[in-house]
């Protein structure tokens, strides 16, 4: 039975995500669509949120959804649980990022986010984050699919018995 368009069902799983988030003393970053959920446990919301944008900014690929680009704001959430530094720099970054315009980058305009972000460019912040997704992005197996690209070939005995021929553009001749 649907009360106010939720299913008890989706009520249980939804406040089961939120119980776990708030049972590890961490943030929870839902997609915009609720197919995805991101918990974090060493960064508050705002800076997984900023951070996020921020790989989508440097990286943009519009087939690619926002949870492909959460890998990488896991794989930096991770890394600062375990070192207070890279907490810190991460922390301290998205700090500097929202002081560049007087108010928070996520509320800017495409255009401002570059200048922003053209502002930090030479920082370790930068280079952390830039490293991280170019890491955490393009090593995942699932946007290798949304590119066309199907992998390591060595294993299955090289492109020439695998993938050699199968260029659907080409003519038949």
């Amino acid at each position: 039975m649907k009360a106010n368009g939720l299913s008890r069902r989706d009520f249980l799983r939804n406040t089961s995500f939120v119980a776990t988030g708030l049972a590890t003393g961490g943030t929870i970053i839902f997609g915009n669509d609720f197919a995805w959920a991101l918990s974090t446990s060493a960064l508050d919301v705002h800076s997984a949120q900023t951070l996020l944008l921020v790989a989508r900014q440097l990286f943009p690929h519009d087939r690619l959804g926002d949870q492909y680009y959460a890998v990488v704001v896991d794989a930096l959430d991770k890394q600062a649980a375990k070192d207070a530094a890279v907490r810190k720099l991460l922390i301290d970054g998205v700090t500097r990022l929202d002081s560049i315009r007087g108010m928070p980058w996520l509320a800017l305009s495409d255009g401002s986010r570059v200048a922003a972000l053209k502002a930090v460019e030479g920082t370790e912040f930068f280079s952390a984050v830039r490293t991280a997704t170019i890491n955490n992005l393009y090593t995942n197996p699932l946007v290798y699919r949304s590119f066309g690209y199907e992998g390591s070939s060595v294993e299955h005995g090289g492109y020439i018995n695998r993938g050699f021929d199968d260029i659907g553009w080409l003519p038949n001749v």
